[in-house]
């Protein structure tokens, strides 16, 4: 009898702090392992150890290049803790480019909210010092070097000290505890090839 191929699966998780976005590591710390039993799926992109948040993982490799190559445009949200309240001539350098390592990123949007997201307590504290004030931003970014946003907010003054991704392109990290994760519907995969 032919062997029939697996439909692929594409699942939404909610990476937690400290845990590395794979599924083997020779030191032994937390990776997706811990969390995920689903045969095939692999990260499309990388979430830093020290971040937190929405990362997609899938046995479609279409699909994973479609969200990992930077030509396609697709949005990815953050919500930033940074050290200080930056003023709107940071703001806008981060909106106009930042230059890293000789690269100028690409240009971005970064809004000062209003108020302190409300998410899940983070198993190890922030860095905090008594006499700087914090504040949260939300940055949408369309590419994804390497440690970009952390890199971003340094080069503009105002250091990352929690990071946490809530979207990529239409999906959305909505209720996902940190370690859970759901799969994603035929549509919302038709909308991630769509929303570039």
């Amino acid at each position: 009898m032919p062997v029939t191929a697996r439909p692929p699966r594409t699942l939404a998780f909610h990476k937690p702090y400290d845990v590395l976005p794979c599924f083997t590591d020779p030191d032994g710390r937390h990776t997706l392992s811990r969390y995920i039993d689903v045969p095939d799926v692999y990260p499309a992109g990388r979430l830093d150890r020290d971040s937190e948040g929405l990362i997609l993982l899938t046995s479609d490799g279409t699909l994973a290049h479609h969200i990992t190559e930077p030509r396609h445009l697709l949005a990815k949200v953050y919500l930033v803790q940074v050290e200080r309240i930056p003023d709107r001539a940071a703001l806008r350098r981060l909106e106009t480019g930042v230059l890293l390592g000789g690269k100028r990123t690409r240009p971005a949007q970064a809004r000062l909210l209003e108020e302190s997201p409300h998410l899940p307590d983070r198993p190890v504290p922030i860095r905090f010092r008594k006499h700087v004030p914090t504040a949260w931003l939300e940055l949408t970014l369309r590419e994804g070097m390497n440690r970009q946003v952390r890199r971003m907010t340094a080069a503009v003054g105002h250091p990352t000290l929690r990071l946490v991704r809530i979207a990529i392109g239409p999906i959305a990290l909505g209720d996902l505890q940190p370690g859970e994760w759901r799969e994603l519907t035929t549509q919302e995969v038709a909308a991630i090839f769509h929303s570039a």
